[in-house]
């Protein structure tokens, strides 16, 4: 009968050994994240006309317009446009945070 509630002494060793594993993935994971937090993502749409950047904490950070695009008559359209160019930036972003943080986890799906 083992001691020490159940677990051979050996048992420790691999439970310190594991808790450093865990840590040290924590700490990749939140460098990772800091890293794709930084990054840029962009995407156009309307052929180029509205362009919009990204960034992997998933923020805005620029909306560009080609003034050739810019018509009082076409507001409606100029604000589907914007609004395809940032979801496609946000896809883009989201994409690639999921796919490093899978890289780092093995593919465990921990809903980054």
């Amino acid at each position: 009968m083992a001691k020490h509630g159940g677990f051979p002494m050996g048992g420790m060793g691999n439970m310190q050994q594991l808790m450093k594993q865990a840590q040290r993935m924590q700490e990749n994971m939140q460098k990772k994240q800091a890293e794709l937090n930084a990054q840029e993502f962009s995407a156009s749409s309307g052929g180029g006309m509205v362009k919009v950047t990204v960034n992997g904490a998933r923020e805005v950070l620029s909306v560009e317009i080609d003034p050739q695009c810019v018509d009082p008559d076409d507001v409606e359209m100029l604000q589907d446009l914007v609004l395809s160019a940032v979801n496609s930036a946000l896809k883009e972003a989201a994409t690639t945070v999921e796919q490093e943080m899978g890289k780092l986890t093995g593919g465990m799906n921990l809903g980054f």
